[in-house]
């Protein structure tokens, strides 16, 4: 049967998520991430031996699998039924909107970016776009500087050098001065089509929803094997996400093209400036105040692939860290249930699949060769393979049902598959750094140059 999302019925929030003072201190408990993921890697490692040594072991992980299996197919099997809305005749009635972008060196893509965002269709009165430039050292400040001179709704605030917090520090500096009911943020090599807002709000009239992720598109997808891999991991990041919020389930930001009430933000404290990843850190703490986030297929947002192995190695480490930080920082409300049973069980095998299982690949490979046996968690990597390659066939038809011409596309799942097989080396390498260095990932920032292969954004 099909299962109804619960966004798809208009639901009172509590009093909670209306108020705008936290309830929790979601800080309390995030220090010590290294004696923690030392911790959680011995578990991992410990667990994985005495499977393989007990007589139970085989069984016990093909139960795992029939349980993976069962979730599997109630995701694939989930539909939405939620009613399209959209915003209302008067365009004086439309909300506020603040787009935000913090840009460091980016002055081969900023002149596009402000003319994409500021050209976009919404009455201009009720719309504002801040510009944070995070102490540039090329020309980013003299192209702002002249933009502003021809959009009157950019704003460009200046940030002193040294100034800590990263992107979160930037934009904590300037989303308190912003006027939107909603906030945006974008990356500064983004480009987003110009019903982009008129597609993404209406959305918020369900109370309870607390921000909105764009399905973000690769514009250099052409360019060689690692953007074309890019390209159709997008397609399968927003299909899962969509799934998993049919089911209720977690939904998740991604930093380009997020959309936040600003209740929920203002409840949540704004963004964590002591993690490398604040949009995912962001997304827990929205779900553990009792909010909802869904994802918007259509339209997406495009932004620049990374066109070489070494900076794909850097950028997904540090996806890899800062998602696993989530983990060790709330742990404490995870286990209490905060969440309650939908999304808690949707996030145990989100956890599973993508953090757990990659980091176990190690010590069962190499119990495997030792006892000259074949490795124990075959099963759960076979499940997750398969749910892959549908989940790809599926996404990328769904992400193309505006072609008239879409065919099944099988080329492009399995080179899929292929280019997912990275995250697994990535994971077991980031879970082993994080529990035997001290010093934290060292942002590696991405080179924006404005390539594009794809049509442009009309």
């Amino acid at each position: 049967m099909p299962l109804n999302s619960p966004l798809d019925a208009t639901v009172t929030p509590s009093p909670v998520a209306l108020s705008s003072v936290p309830e929790i201190d979601y800080y309390q408990y995030t220090a010590g991430r290294r004696r923690k993921a030392a911790v959680v890697l011995v578990a991992v490692w410990g667990l994985t031996a005495a499977l393989h040594l007990s007589l139970w072991g085989a069984p016990i992980v093909w139960a795992i699998a029939l349980g993976l299996g069962i979730h599997f197919l109630r995701l694939m099997g989930a539909h939405r039924h939620a009613e399209v809305v959209a915003l209302p005749s008067d365009r004086q009635d439309w909300p506020q909107v603040s787009l935000l972008v913090a840009a460091k060196n980016e002055a081969e893509v900023i002149e596009r970016l402000v003319h994409n965002l500021c050209s976009l269709d919404y009455p201009s009165d009720r719309l504002e776009v801040w510009v944070i430039d995070d102490a540039s050292t090329d020309a980013t400040p003299d192209r702002l500087a002249e933009l502003q001179s021809h959009y009157p709704q950019l704003r460009v605030h200046q940030r002193q050098a040294g100034a800590p917090g990263g992107k979160s520090g930037a934009l904590n500096e300037v989303w308190p001065q912003t006027q939107g009911e909603f906030i945006a943020v974008f990356d500064a090599d983004a480009q987003a089509p110009v019903d982009l807002l008129q597609q993404v709000l209406p959305r918020f009239q369900q109370p309870q929803l607390g921000a909105v992720q764009v399905r973000k598109a690769i514009a250099n997808s052409g360019t060689n094997f690692w953007t074309r891999g890019q390209t159709v991991e997008m397609m399968l990041d927003a299909y899962l996400q969509q799934q998993r919020v049919a089911i209720g389930g977690i939904g998740e930001l991604r930093g380009n093209g997020q959309f936040i009430r600003r209740a929920a933000l203002e409840r949540c404290g704004g963004f964590n400036e002591e993690t490398i990843t604040d949009d995912l850190d962001l997304a827990f703490r929205l779900h553990l105040d009792h909010w909802w986030i869904d994802c918007c297929i259509h339209p997406a947002v495009q932004e620049e692939g990374v066109v070489r192995s070494l900076a794909l190695w850097h950028q997904r480490r540090r996806w890899a860290e800062g998602g696993y930080q989530r983990y060790l920082d709330y742990w404490p409300w995870l286990v209490r249930n905060r969440l309650g049973p939908q999304r808690s069980v949707d996030l145990a095998i989100f956890w599973l699949t993508q953090y757990i299982l990659p980091t176990a690949a190690i010590p069962d490979l190499a119990l495997a060769l030792i006892l000259k046996r074949s490795p124990l968690y075959g099963p759960l990597a076979g499940l997750t393979v398969g749910l892959t390659l549908i989940s790809l066939l599926r996404g990328i038809r769904q992400a193309r049902s505006h072609e008239a011409r879409n065919p099944l596309p099988i080329g492009q799942s399995l080179l899929g598959v292929i280019y997912m097989l990275h995250w697994i080396p990535v994971m077991a390498y980031t879970t082993m750094r994080m529990a035997f260095w001290p010093k934290q990932l060292r942002w590696v920032k991405t080179v924006h140059v404005g390539e594009t292969h794809s049509a442009p954004v009309a």
